[in-house]
């Protein structure tokens, strides 16, 4: 008759439940695994999938599970793993954004659409931005790259009762700088040509003060706008490929990789 103590099962749960909820933490933040067509279901299979894989070779802290250090250890899972799929989302976001004031630019603002991520109306523009890029983070494997992140995070981010220091609190605030800065590389080449535009039809309001601009600028300014969209989707990929690598390197830094 086989005899399990409470001891053992305190030992099999402490080598997964921690390992667990930091990747779990990690899924419900980070892009396409915390979008809102996936159903709480799949991540949790997932996050168990990996768990079963990573737990193994993982060394636990020698902390008892149902306790009070037990629940700080949990706690800092927790923030490790937001902490590692929030600075990925932020790029997801900053197209998003930058999409978003483009669209206010050419007149495409009343036009709203399901962002798919979040499950709210955006602007079409900044859905259309968002679909691309997570097509790219798929296409280019991003989505291995983080779950390979994450299982190393585990060998040089040890589970324990501390999660992380001074500078690296530090270094997570000052990434949402990426935000405004991934907006602004997207949206600041249209938005210029697009202020030309409007600035030329100042000058035909002054030279022919007859001519309805309100009828005749904003054809002209949306179909500007989206030959400038049109030109401008390969940089804007480029420009999501670069911001993407950035952010696995501070993950990794983040983690101490």
């Amino acid at each position: 008759m086989l005899n399990i103590t409470t001891g053992q099962l305190e030992a099999w749960l402490a080598q997964y439940i921690w390992v667990f909820i930091r990747i779990g933490a990690c899924f419900m933040a980070a892009p396409i695994f915390g979008a809102q067509f996936v159903p709480p279901r799949v991540r949790l299979f997932l996050a168990g999938a990996m768990t079963l894989i990573v737990a193994p070779l993982v060394t636990p802290p020698t902390v008892e599970t149902f306790s009070l250090q037990g629940g700080l250890v949990a706690v800092h899972q927790i923030i490790i793993g937001v902490a590692t799929g929030f600075a990925l989302q932020l790029i997801f976001d900053a197209l998003a954004m930058g999409g978003q004031l483009l669209s206010n630019t050419m007149g495409l603002g009343f036009a709203f659409n399901v962002d798919p991520q979040r499950g709210v109306s955006t602007p079409v523009l900044g859905t259309l931005y968002m679909l691309m890029v997570t097509l790219t983070f798929l296409a280019l494997n991003g989505h291995l790259v983080l779950i390979e992140t994450l299982a190393r995070g585990f060998q040089t981010l040890p589970i324990g009762m501390s999660s992380f220091d001074g500078p690296a609190l530090w270094n997570m605030a000052a990434w949402g700088n990426q935000l405004f800065g991934g907006a602004l590389a997207v949206a600041l080449p249209g938005m210029t040509a697009l202020l030309v535009v409007n600035l030329a039809f100042g000058v035909m309001s002054r030279a022919a003060p007859t001519l309805n601009l309100f009828a005749v600028g904003f054809p002209v300014t949306l179909i500007g706008g989206l030959v400038i969209v049109y030109v401008g989707l390969p940089t804007v990929q480029s420009s999501f490929v670069g911001l993407m690598e950035q952010a696995f390197e501070f993950v990794r830094a983040l983690v101490g990789g």
